[in-house]
């Protein structure tokens, strides 16, 4: 299967910039995966699409300041790195850019010399593997030197850290945030759990797997970079109960799918387990775990493109992110989202 099969014409101008100021205010998609079917609402509306028995699953886990932007001791040269997996307690793989003058050896100052940084190793995926020096707290360091991560296709300086964290973010680990969760405030969770639809929390960290381009033509021969997951005894219970009793899995995000594919049996049932994940789900794959996902708009040619079309098909997929951008909505982490059931 070739990559350009999902590629789509975005103009630059459908890629949101900034949160809307209500989160749920955003525009809803509805895709029915086994008519093709489309319709289109509010996301505060979702409550409309789900019922009784449902189980929604969500990704816990919390974006930290994970962008560091220093100077190179040697020259002074501007060098920007993103933590990706701490490795132990004071090294990490990260990114760096520019990654040409990143050599094995080259020492990094952050702030007024609070932090420091050695680059100890390359990785296969063209990272870095550096050694932290500083004193105190290596997370109080960081949320005062580090900056949220955002991904580069937005310009826009965020105002609000927390906007680029869901409402129920609880365990630190991320390099990004699990953006079909941004949606969701805390009145309509509770809207929600009021009419009978469970929440369970898993958690996966997301790091350079979700959002690293692929860049092999033929994408079977793409590989996913490991992501960390934990899925706890009590959320395999909840969600194996409502396998049981007939209800609906509906995924929020693709971290949460890819979470759930990589622990379920081949019956869909969940196992509480923890570890590591490079599962790359693409058209072919027989989904066993999820009835129906909430996702966000991607871009073209991407891993999460690929997943979305696994599941809902390929033609319905390219055919309703063309309708997405005829009738303008707004695409990736800030932007409006897609209900497939």
């Amino acid at each position: 299967m070739k990559r350009s099969e999902f590629y789509f014409e975005l103009p630059e101008e459908l890629i949101a910039q900034e949160p809307l100021e209500d989160r749920s205010s955003s525009r809803l998609m509805v895709l029915n995966r086994k008519t093709g079917e489309i319709q289109h609402d509010i996301f505060k509306n979702i409550t409309k699409y789900l019922k009784a028995g449902d189980c929604l699953v969500l990704n816990d886990t919390k974006v930290i300041p994970a962008r560091l932007i220093g100077r190179r001791q040697d020259s002074g040269g501007k060098i920007e790195f993103v933590l990706l997996k701490r490795l132990s307690v004071n090294e990490w793989e990260t990114l760096v850019k520019p990654g040409r003058r990143a050599k094995v050896g080259t020492r990094v100052v952050f702030g007024n010399g609070e932090l420091v940084a050695e680059i100890l190793d390359n990785t296969e995926v063209g990272g870095r593997v550096v050694r932290f020096y500083y004193e105190g707290l290596f997370e109080e360091v960081l949320d005062k030197l580090g900056e949220m991560p955002v991904p580069p296709y937005i310009k826009k300086k965020l105002k609000d850290k927390d906007r680029y964290q869901t409402v129920y973010a609880k365990y630190e680990g991320s390099a990004a945030a699990p953006t079909a969760g941004l949606h969701f405030t805390e009145e309509l969770l509770e809207k929600i759990r009021q009419m009978g639809v469970k929440t369970v929390f898993i958690t996966l960290h997301v790091g350079l797997g979700t959002f690293r381009p692929v860049k092999e033509e033929v994408i079977e021969n793409h590989k996913m970079h490991e992501e960390f997951y934990i899925v706890t005894k009590e959320a395999a219970e909840k969600i194996n109960e409502t396998r049981k009793s007939g209800g609906r899995i509906i995924a929020v995000g693709t971290t949460s799918t890819r979470t759930l594919e990589t622990v379920a049996d081949e019956d869909g049932y969940i196992k509480e387990k923890s570890g590591w994940t490079d599962i790359f789900i693409y058209p072919g794959y027989k989904f066993k775990a999820i009835d129906g996902m909430i996702t966000n708009f991607h871009l073209p040619e991407s891993t999460l493109i690929m997943m979305v079309s696994a599941f809902a098909g390929k033609e319905n997929i390219m055919r309703a992110y063309k309708i997405a951008v005829e009738k303008k909505y707004r695409f990736f982490s800030f932007g409006d989202a897609m209900l497939i059931i």
